[in-house]
């Protein structure tokens, strides 16, 4: 008796319209950079839009280096949320989601922690805007991206700890205020890595 396709451990995969994308953005990269002619790219592109499997996808990217993970950190998704809030209270915005081109938060008498480890960016640069009013909010950055922190603490605290400068990388803004509080700002490495 014939065994059910689905139950093959090798059967090929079919590449997603999304797979083709990070495909061809890929080799236009490699392109930019010189590791390619452009009538390469253009050969390369071609296989990339006529693979019916993954391996036929990955050979398109043959001898080129892996994507690093920030080449994957923009997309092009909805945000999650724009906005967070608390009162005498904590927030907490983590984990995987989609952080929208502007986020901004305010603490008043209580807390929160933005942190931006494993999201996903709505665009290349992003800003994080940090109120804190008699309170403290916590800004964490993966340490492969560019940070530039901008806050003022007025009778508080606006912490630059995680400034970084990596050019090409995606960027992420922390601005805001500290008004008789604080905002802190610190890097750490994705648990995705």
């Amino acid at each position: 008796m014939p065994e059910h396709p689905d139950l093959i451990p090798a059967r090929p995969v079919r590449p997603s319209d999304e797979d083709r994308e990070q495909a061809a953005r890929r080799l236009q990269q490699a392109a930019a950079a010189g590791r390619i002619e452009l009538a390469e790219l253009d050969q390369r592109l071609g296989e990339i839009y006529t693979a019916r499997t993954q391996g036929e996808l990955a050979h398109a990217g043959r001898d080129l280096p892996e994507p690093a993970r920030t080449d994957s950190l923009v997309v092009r998704d909805e945000p999650h949320s724009r906005f967070a809030f608390s009162v005498f209270g904590w927030f907490s915005r983590k984990g995987r989601w989609i952080a929208p081109r502007v986020f901004t938060s305010l603490s008043v008498f209580g807390g929160g922690e933005i942190d931006l480890r494993d999201a996903r960016f709505a665009g290349q640069e992003i800003r994080v805007r940090a109120f804190a009013l008699w309170g403290y909010t916590e800004v964490v950055v993966p340490d492969d991206v560019e940070v530039e922190v901008k806050g003022l603490g007025l009778f508080g605290a606006f912490d630059r700890s995680a400034v970084n400068r990596r050019q090409g990388a995606p960027r992420v803004i922390v601005s805001g205020l500290a008004l008789f509080g604080g905002v802190g700002t610190k890097t750490k490495r994705p648990a995705a890595r």
